[in-house]
């Protein structure tokens, strides 16, 4: 189960993909949360170490989307 604020980051990147065609940088992930990068950093490394996103820190703006929602959670727009 993740984290409020990995929960968040992962909509936010979800819904960069989905509107913006690109995932967002550092930068804006900062911005959007109010976190330190830092603290951007660590949540994506829990959401790579989950397989949600494919990421490398020597590339950090280089973020891969692999799953936009959190796995085992029934939201109500899914079919079930």
């Amino acid at each position: 189960m993740l984290s409020d604020i990995e929960r968040k980051v992962l909509r936010i990147i979800g819904n960069y993909s989905a509107g913006r065609r690109r995932t967002p940088t550092i930068d804006e992930l900062c911005i959007k949360t109010g976190r330190s990068r830092g603290g951007i950093m660590e949540v994506l490394g829990v959401l790579k170490r989950e397989e949600y996103i494919e990421w490398d820190r020597m590339q950090p703006d280089k973020i891969e989307l692999l799953e936009a929602w959190e796995r085992g959670v029934h939201h109500p727009w899914q079919v079930r």
